[in-house]
């Protein structure tokens, strides 16, 4: 009875209340780190079967460790983390690791103390404990705090990042280790079908805030670019949109063209090849990234990038490799709540710089094979196993 009561009043609370309880109390309840030195094996732990940007960064860095021969164990947290379990599980997640070891949790901050509970004290117990973040914005809010005491060291993704971290690490080390988004050969590119239209794809979580993936800019940019064209086509690829019902209507109204397809859905890894594959060019006009899985995704495929020059991708979207669009900087809104810091900026693309790139593009064939050439070339340089393996090194993880 006493316990029915107890959820009761519990999920009468409004939900940022009931989230941010939820924060400090597994943040209190958490094994803590033992400051122990980094050893092998490496224990790559997250959502390893929930479609998000941290999922795909854990499932990456298993996978490249696994590819460089490196001593790699997993433990997968989807259930832990209550997400959802969009992609099937690799049979060789799961093992029980005890003892020393290092363990690196893909959880953001606030998260860290649920993921940790996952994890179990037992399993916890002597490792050397890492936290992979990754933040889209350039403060973070107060309750990554709660997750500072929780780790001996935090790698990121982008400078960007790190600059957003290191004020709140309390003198613990903050390291840039990008994605290994290369860690297999990239499909081979098949020439264009004669009378195929110039096909432009845009990709996005909408859980991820529409705000800051900014479908909208898109739209506009492609409408300003090319209108009703019939040789050229705008596919907007979302997932989880069917959640935000209002948003998409909205979204749907605004696609609703005879050269535009909305596409709602999850998609495992040959799914994802086969969209890269429909694709000339990949458009996004964010607002903010954290690093641009997305953008780097298709670079790895030697698809030309038009995207917003600002946030995580700044450290690889350059004029030699894609086409950084200007930007300028605004109050971060976000109806979603996620990203809806006021006192925070972000960046506004400029539609019109998007729209003259996107007609360039389409224009100059030579151009496009340049840059996704130039693309492909720096992701094999910078993504692959061996980089990654060689990054870690670097910060003195033996890997």
């Amino acid at each position: 009875m006493l316990k029915r009561l107890h959820r009761g009043v519990w999920q009468r609370l409004p939900y940022g209340m009931r989230r941010a309880g939820l924060f400090r109390a597994t943040a209190l309840l958490a094994p803590r780190p033992m400051r122990a030195a980094p050893a092998p094996p490496l224990i790559v732990a997250g959502a390893l079967r929930t479609a998000t940007g941290l999922g795909r960064s854990a499932r990456l860095s298993l996978a490249a460790l696994r590819a460089a021969g490196a001593e790699v164990a997993a433990l997968d947290l989807t259930a832990a983390l209550r997400q959802s379990s969009d992609l099937p599980l690799d049979p060789a997640v799961g093992e029980a690791v005890e003892g020393a070891g290092t363990l690196v949790v893909h959880v953001n901050a606030p998260l860290m103390g649920l993921a940790l509970l996952g994890v179990g004290r037992r399993r916890a117990r002597g490792k050397r404990i890492v936290g992979y973040w990754a933040w889209e914005l350039p403060e973070v809010p107060a309750e990554w705090r709660l997750g500072i005491p929780l780790v001996d060291e935090i790698w990121v993704p982008s400078a960007f990042t790190a600059a957003a971290i290191a004020p709140i690490a309390e003198g613990r080390p903050v390291h840039v280790v990008p994605h290994p988004v290369a860690v297999e050969p990239a499909p081979t590119r098949a020439g264009r079908t004669p009378g195929a239209p110039f096909t432009v794809l845009c990709m996005l979580d909408a859980s991820s805030s529409l705000a800051r993936k900014n479908p909208q800019g898109v739209i506009a940019a492609f409408r300003l670019a090319f209108g009703d064209d019939p040789g050229v086509r705008l596919v907007l690829k979302t997932q989880r949109l069917r959640d935000l019902p209002e948003a998409r209507a909205q979204l749907a109204a605004l696609a609703d063209r005879p050269n535009m397809e909305l596409r709602d859905a999850t998609l495992d890894e040959r799914g994802i090849d086969a969209l890269y594959a429909e694709a000339d060019v990949l458009l996004s006009l964010h607002r903010a990234e954290g690093f641009g899985l997305t953008l780097a995704e298709a670079m790895r495929r030697g698809l030309p990038v038009v995207a917003t020059g600002w946030s995580g991708n700044a450290d690889f979207l350059t004029e030699a490799v894609g086409v950084p669009v200007p930007w300028r900087l605004v109050p971060a809104e976000d109806p979603q709540r996620t990203y809806h810091h006021p006192g925070l900026r972000w960046a506004e693309a400029d539609v019109e710089a998007a729209a003259a790139a996107l007609r360039s593009l389409r224009d100059d064939p030579d151009r496009r094979a340049r840059l996704g050439a130039a693309a492909a070339d720096y992701a094999a340089t910078h993504w692959t196993p061996a980089a990654y393996v060689a990054r870690l090194r670097e910060i003195g993880v033996p890997a």
